[in-house]
Formats: structure tokens, sequence, C-alpha cells
């Protein structure tokens, strides 16, 4: 995160979004802020609190995508979750705590995939040994009844230990792995136990499952597999033994504490608007909800304590109805920053489909390749498709960027359902091709709503 400066941070979003460059200045600042509050004096650095950011825009204007791509750059724990499925204390449904969870588990998970990589080579090791002792089971009982070895036994024990390691050689290399084997592995299957509760009782029903869990005995089953096959598993189950959980779930706090990313999906759909009830009857509920945890508390997790003052909380939301004023006081002060994404047009459309790392186009011409057909866009077809989908967002419904997803697949349905019969390895998009297969969809609005 030292080497990461702003600019350095905008760069690598442009290589993956196309425009938003406000939007990209101000995580990237955002983001930065956070390596800089670390290096602050101890004093100081727990005043220093996250300036939380708004993303404004349509759908399919890459908020989400924004987000998603600075938790990567930073290596940060990251969780994703829709504000309107949060209902107000008191009410049937997920309280706002959750999320807090949710991450922490997330960054758990993560922690002990890397943990058990760092191990995996003394893990193997001990698999090895495992797999000899079942490939050449030791003496059950003691020869000569209990009384001392004869010296005679000694070559027999050598013997022994000749035989191990002619057949590690040969398990290293790999000519044992189709020979069948009898392994005792873990049965997972956990009690199934489900809590029917109200908001905020998610927990309990977490704890009350693991406590079930360690009162029950850890029950194992002999399965038949080949020693290739059973070499994973034992590897999986000694990495697992060799980890430290108490240290990674430790670290785990500290780095969500510290680094933690919350994104705040559809954050405007619990603002009520003119005072409506019905529906919006919980939706300031919601907001008050979340005030505490973005302001900065203590979220009780089944792993301990976890304060949620130095989480980072990126809320976007369309606002089309109403506006982030909206908002109760209280919470609008807790996102400071409020950027506007621009909708997208033409020009946007024909770089988003050519020129990211992972633009739509290279996506279809590596999955074609698979085929050996190499398939080739002419620019005035790339034009085509960007001023019919410009037309039918400004006609029917503006989804931004994700109408290019729909209008792709109409494009070259024929052409990937038919692609392993196809005698040709060479196909050419043109305008032609294009206007053949769209035009009359998005000529016709009706049907250009069904099918675009």
């Amino acid at each position: 995160m030292q080497d990461l400066k702003p600019v350095d941070i905008v760069k690598a979003l442009d290589r993956f979004i196309i425009g938003q460059h406000k939007a990209k200045r101000s995580v990237a600042i955002a983001l930065r802020n956070r390596w800089r509050r670390r290096q602050v004096a101890d004093d100081l650095r727990d005043e220093i609190t996250p300036k939380n950011v708004i993303l404004i825009g349509p759908t399919g204007v890459g908020k989400t995508e924004i987000a998603r791509r600075i938790s990567t750059l930073a290596d940060s724990p990251f969780y994703k979750v829709e504000a309107s499925k949060f209902t107000e204390v008191g009410y049937v449904g997920r309280d706002v705590e959750s999320m807090v969870r949710d991450l922490l588990e997330l960054t758990i998970t993560q922690l002990k995939i890397r943990e058990q990589e760092s191990v995996q080579l003394k893990a193997m090791q001990l698999a090895e040994e495992r797999m000899l002792d079942i490939l050449l089971p030791k003496p059950s009982a003691p020869r000569g009844f209990g009384l001392p070895t004869a010296p005679t036994e000694a070559p027999a024990e050598n013997s022994d230990n000749a035989t191990r390691e002619k057949l590690r050689r040969m398990l290293r290399d790999g000519k044992l792995d189709d020979r069948v084997v009898d392994v005792d592995v873990a049965e997972r299957s956990a009690p199934m136990v489900e809590i029917f509760s109200n908001a905020g009782m998610e927990e309990m029903g977490i704890n009350f499952k693991d406590m079930l869990g360690g009162l029950l005995p850890k029950s194992t089953k002999k399965r038949k597999m080949k020693v290739i096959e059973a070499m994973e598993v034992l590897a999986q189950e000694e990495a697992q033994s060799l980890v430290d959980m108490d240290k990674v779930v430790k670290k785990a706090i500290e780095k969500v504490e510290q680094a933690g990313i919350i994104f705040l999906d559809e954050i405007d759909k619990i603002v009520g608007s003119d005072g409506r009830q019905g529906p919006d009857v919980s939706r300031e509920g919601v907001q008050r909800d979340l005030l505490p945890i973005v302001e900065g508390s203590t979220v009780n997790t089944k792993y301990g304590p976890v304060k949620t003052d130095h989480i980072l909380f990126i809320g976007a939301g369309a606002f089309h109805a109403i506006k982030p004023a909206d908002m109760i006081p209280e919470l609008q002060g807790r996102f400071p920053i409020r950027v506007e994404l621009e909708s997208l047009g033409r020009a946007e459309f024909v770089r988003i489909l050519k020129e990211p790392q992972n633009a739509l186009l290279l996506q279809y011409q590596a999955m074609l390749a698979t085929e050996g057909i190499e398939l080739v866009f002419a620019d005035e077809a790339v034009e085509t498709i960007a001023a019919i989908a410009e037309e039918v967002n400004t006609r029917t419904e503006n989804i931004g960027a994700r109408r290019l997803h729909t209008m792709m697949e109409c494009l070259l349905e024929d052409i990937l359902f038919d692609a392993p019969d196809l005698p040709a390895d060479k196909m050419m998009i043109d305008r032609a091709y294009v206007e053949t297969r769209l035009a009359a969809i998005k000529d016709d609005e009706d049907l250009s709503r069904y099918i675009l």
C-alpha cells in the first residue's frame, strides 16, 4: 500500500473502468488516506476517521466495479451488500450488524486459505508419511509375546525401512497414483440447525450450531480412492491442522478494523420519499440502525468484538427519485464525499467494448478461440453496436454498460450455438451483420424491451 499512490490507483482502475475520473480520484484519495492514518502518531491516529463516499449515478456506470477493484488493489477485506435487504429492528429480516459479521467471516476464510497455502509443503510431507503408513502398515502387536527382540530381527526392521523408502520413491515418481487405497476421511456434515427468529438473532443461531458441533464427536468414514486423490485429501487435512486459527482470527479482526471496506449498494432505497406509508415505514429506521455502525461502534461476533470506527463505507445509489439530502441529517454527515458519475454514451460504449483489460470483445474472442474460431470485429461494427446500445438506453430504461451484455449475447447467439460444428476458422463481424441481427429488434420498441 505504501507504493500505491493516488495516481497509480487511478491508472490501475483505468485498465478496467472507462471514464468516471472524478469517482476514481475520490476513492483513490480515500484509500491513500487509510495508509496515511496508519503512519500518524498513536495519539492522533484514532482521532482520524475515514471519509466515507457516496457514488451517485444510474445503474451500469461502474459504481460497484470501482469499489471492488480498489479493494483488490489494496488487498483489503471487502463486502458488498444491498442496503435494501436490511430491516429496522423489530421487523423480520437481517439486522445491519450482520454485514460486519459477514465481512469478518469472509476475511477469516481468505486468511485461512493463505495460511494453508503457506504450509502446503509441510502438509505434503506429513500426507506422504500417512500414505506410506497406509501402503505399508506397521505391525499391530509386538513380536515374541513381549519378550526382548532377538538380535536376528534387526534385518527385518531394516528390510521394512528399505521397503518404505522404495515405496516413497515410487510414490514421488507417480508410479502408485492409480493404486486404490482405503482412507479414513473426516465427515464434514454438521447437524442441521435452523433458527427462525427476529432480526439480530443470527449470531445466536451460529453459536448454537458451533456448540452442538463441539459436543458431538468427530466421525470418520472409510473411502476407497486412488492414491493421487487420497494424497490431496490427506494434504488438505494436514494443512488445516497446521494452521493456527487463533492467529488467523486475531489477524482477520485487525485487518477488518483497520482496512475493511463495506460497499452499501442501493442506499437510496432506504430513503423514504414524500412521507409515504406502507413499504416505506421501516426505511428511516434502517438509516438510524446504520448510523452507529457507520459512525463507529462495537459489533459482537462469535470470534469476538469488532470495532467499526475505521471501516470505510462506500454507499452507492441511483438517487433518481430522491437526493442524498433526503437522508437523515446524522447519516448525511457520515458520508462527507459525494461523487456523481456520468451517464455512458456511444463514445464510452466503444471504449468499453475494446479498451479495458477484460473488454467484452476480448471475452467473446477468447471463448470462441477454445472452439478454434478466430472472431474478428470490424471497427464500424463496434461503432454500430455502441450506437444501438445508446439508442435503446435512451428509448427504454437506461441500464448503462449492462446493455452491451444483452446486445452481445443477442448478436452472437447463432455463432455461440453453432460454434462446435462451424467449418470456418475465422468469423468477421461487420456492420451489415450487426444491423441484420439487431436492427429489427432495435426498431420495435416493445420487442427491444423484452430482448435487449
